[in-house]
């Protein structure tokens, strides 16, 4: 026999239907759900699931559904009184039913609130009433959002900055909504609609990444930075440096940073922190094709994948400390990332080799276990 934890789920199942019916204008009462299930052949069982019925039903509890019995002859029982429709006949009886009372009562006011605003996403909340059900207490930020686009089209300022009464992330935080509302309300002519890109599409300045770097040659530090060695510009500004560089070194995690940051002076050099898969910013700096570009990375699949990625964007890069004999010198026993690529392009034969090496085994030497002296020793001698 149907349990009441069971009509439970069917009737709010039903409860997007009747935000529908409430932004319609159209009737959804009375609401009956049938009872369409064998009830148990003991009788004990039975007379327990009856009883659970009827404690949560309006007649108990004065809210909720009606029960509507059928007579039925059924093997075992004999003549019985069979629960056979479970009927909400009334909104006050489904929503105390459901505890929606209140929500029911904010979400009638934003909607009518935001209809009277935006019209055009009537449609939208009527089709999909769970994008307002769902976002009920933090609706009032998104039309607040909607309204200072509407009045102040493609604004040319970065999230953070929009005079918006909002969480400084609001707009971060909730983009794949923003975005379909303002399709709606906006007009085509404002919208990019070629972007997939949020800030593109509506006109917002895109932060930009900062490339964190050392400089390890005193005089370019004084010279050009006014004495200030540790520095991250943004990459725009990155790529436009113009100063007498002859080596840079790219290393893969901060830790490698940090012991970059006491290497003793080396003339008319620096040292980027890649941060992983961020090396895809350097790809645009084209001063790195006129310098002798270096790579550290972990001795892993992902570590060769990115020297590989690096040297597709500057085929005048160099790896350093990712060779054989310095992989079994400070090997720990640590396991790798499962990778799926078989032969990565752009590495040397012997860098190959080991990638080959690595992925089929599965190994791991992360670059900040290799210490620090040695590190030092083998850059002094670049």
């Amino acid at each position: 026999m149907i349990t009441p934890v069971e009509i439970f789920k069917k009737a709010l199942r039903r409860y997007p239907s009747y935000l529908q019916s409430k932004i319609a204008g159209t009737e959804f009462f009375p609401l009956v759900i049938p009872g369409n299930k064998i009830p148990s052949k003991s009788t004990s069982n039975y007379s327990e699931e009856i009883k659970r019925l009827y404690l949560d039903s309006k007649e108990k509890r004065g809210f909720g559904y009606e029960i509507t019995y059928t007579e039925k002859r059924k093997k075992g029982l004999g003549l019985q009184s069979l629960p056979t429709l479970f009927s909400f006949l009334n909104e006050i009886d489904f929503l105390k039913y459901l505890g929606k009372e209140k929500e029911v009562e904010i979400f009638i006011q934003l909607s009518q609130s935001t209809f009277k605003i935006f019209p055009d996403l009537r449609d939208l909340v009527l089709n999909k009433p769970s994008i307002l059900q769902k976002n009920i207490y933090k609706w009032e930020d998104y039309l607040k959002v909607l309204t200072y686009f509407k009045n102040n089209p493609r604004p040319n300022l970065y999230n953070r900055e929009l005079p918006i009464n909002v969480h400084t992330k609001f707009i971060e935080n909730n983009k794949g909504l923003l975005q379909e509302l303002l399709n709606i309300v906006l007009e085509p002519e404002y919208l990019d609609e070629e972007a997939k890109n949020f800030e593109k599409r509506f006109g917002l300045k895109k932060a930009e990444p900062m490339i964190r770097f050392k400089v390890l040659d005193e005089q370019i530090s004084k010279n050009h930075f006014a004495g200030f060695d540790d520095l991250a510009l943004p990459l725009s500004a990155f790529k436009k440096l113009t100063i007498p560089l002859k080596r840079v070194l790219v290393v893969e995690n901060k830790v490698s940073l940090y012991n970059a940051l006491t290497i003793p002076n080396k003339e008319s050099t620096i040292v980027i922190f890649g941060k992983g898969y961020s090396v895809v910013n350097l790809k645009a700096v084209e001063w790195l094709k006129d310098v002798e570009l270096i790579y550290w990375g972990d001795f892993d699949a992902h570590g060769f994948d990115i020297l590989s990625q690096l040297r597709g964007f500057h085929d005048n890069v160099k790896s350093i400390l990712m060779d054989r004999g310095t992989f079994e010198k400070f090997y720990q026993g640590d396991k790798g990332k499962t990778t799926f690529a078989e032969v990565l392009p752009n590495l040397m034969d012997r860098e190959q080799e080991l990638y080959q090496y690595l992925r089929t085994k599965n190994l791991r030497l992360e670059q900040e276990k290799i210490p620090r002296d040695y590190f030092i020793e083998a850059f002094g001698r670049l």
